[in-house]
């Protein structure tokens, strides 16, 4: 029989079975929730059907600066998870009925092949809603995005471009390229799975460095495809490592393997995030890159979110329970580091965002040492799968 390039389903992700988390854990996910709970029921009566990416100042900046168009999704993600999680039964309907909404207006964008972000668009909104309701329209929906993201494969280089330019390929696409995975299990289509396992291949040769580190950016010939040079668009260095970037890496790579079962990504998963345990050690919350000699700030608290959502998802997967300990150690301790006050905005504070200290562009002052929407759903979205794995639902966590 052939071996086909993607499973028939997803690897579930299997915690140790004699984990404990923290008890500090409790606590940070109930002032998680109240304060998503304010935060966004005041974005979405601020600003009906808007979607901004970051803060100035701590207030949502409407209609802003952006680099690209790719974060419509995380508001919707965080409605949905709100829908479960918000404190009384009131506002779980109307945060349900507004993530329904919020989904729906952004329905248009599974044919964009502007872009290479369709995950971070669908898979934290319309994912969540078909998982919910079955509803066969809305994975129709979910295979579209991925046939489109898949529709960017350059043959020539062997990978799908960034949105930057056709010779440019970016690790943030790794947290993308899993929607064609899901395309091809769901048609059996199975060239969909093929052209995204050679873009994996292609960014784990170019792009992940021997020592786990991971470049933004990596540039190729046009005409032959051949590779030529690392870069970087966000980070301090072209040879550095731009802490979310680092982030993308090893949380991609683990969801590749649980689409393909194929070790070289579980192994390339596991490699950045010994990287990235080796640099934030008990200081858990990176700055925006570690080659940075003096950074002129501490922290990016969304590649931290990011990250400890990653290392969760790695924890159920190695074989070797030592290794799994320590990566989901460092991530309840990393959500419990964000839950602090100097991280985790007050309900009734005048902050606009859930997280602070986040960055979106450093390069371009967009967003910095700011709430940035990728930080806020990526902490809410760690806080529940953790927090899912506490109440004993859903186990092993899928």
């Amino acid at each position: 029989m052939t071996h086909r390039p993607v499973l028939p389903t997803t690897l579930p992700v299997v915690l140790p079975h004699d984990l404990r988390v923290a008890d500090e854990f409790a606590d940070v996910a109930r002032r998680a929730w109240t304060t998503a709970a304010a935060k966004v029921a005041a974005l979405t009566d601020d600003h009906p059907d808007a979607f901004p990416l970051y803060t100035d100042g701590g207030r949502w900046v409407v209609d802003g600066e952006a680099w690209t168009n790719w974060c419509e999704g995380f508001l919707g993600g965080q409605l949905w998870m709100l829908s479960h999680r918000a404190p009384d039964v009131a506002a779980r309907e109307r945060f349900r009925a507004q993530a329904e909404h919020y989904s729906a207006l952004i329905e248009h964008r599974a044919t964009d092949a502007t872009v290479h972000d369709l995950g971070f668009l669908f898979w934290s909104t319309y994912r969540r809603w078909y998982e919910l309701t079955g509803d066969p329209r809305l994975d129709d929906v979910l295979v579209t995005a991925g046939r489109t993201t898949a529709g960017r494969y350059r043959p020539a280089g062997r990978y799908m471009p960034s949105f930057r330019r056709p010779d440019s390929l970016f690790v943030d696409i790794m947290m993308n390229i899993h929607m064609a995975f899901y395309a091809a299990q769901r048609t059996g289509d199975d060239r969909l799975a093929e052209v995204a396992v050679e873009h994996c291949l292609t960014t784990r040769r170019h792009l992940v460095r021997g020592d786990g580190s991971a470049s933004h950016e990596g540039m190729f010939d046009l005409d032959t495809g051949a590779f030529l040079r690392q870069t970087t668009q966000q980070g301090f260095a072209d040879d550095g490592s731009w802490a979310r970037g680092q982030a993308w890496a090893l949380y991609g790579f683990g969801t590749v393997y649980r689409f393909t079962g194929d070790r070289r990504f579980l192994r390339t998963a596991e490699a950045c995030a010994d990287f990235y345990l080796e640099r934030t050690r008990d200081a858990l919350i990176p700055p925006n890159d570690w080659a940075e000699p003096d950074p002129p700030r501490p922290w990016e608290s969304s590649a931290a979110a990011a990250a400890a959502g990653g290392l969760w998802q790695l924890a159920g997967l190695v074989d070797d329970a030592a290794r799994a300990h320590a990566y989901a150690d460092h991530a309840v301790r990393t959500i419990v580091a964000l839950g602090s006050t100097e991280f985790l905005a007050q309900p009734d504070e005048a902050w606009a965002g859930v997280l602070k200290h986040g960055v979106y562009h450093e390069r371009k002052n967009l967003g910095v040492d700011e709430s940035v929407m990728w930080g806020d759903y990526w902490f809410l979205d760690t806080v529940d799968t953790i927090q899912r794995f506490v109440e004993g639902v859903g186990r092993p966590v899928a």
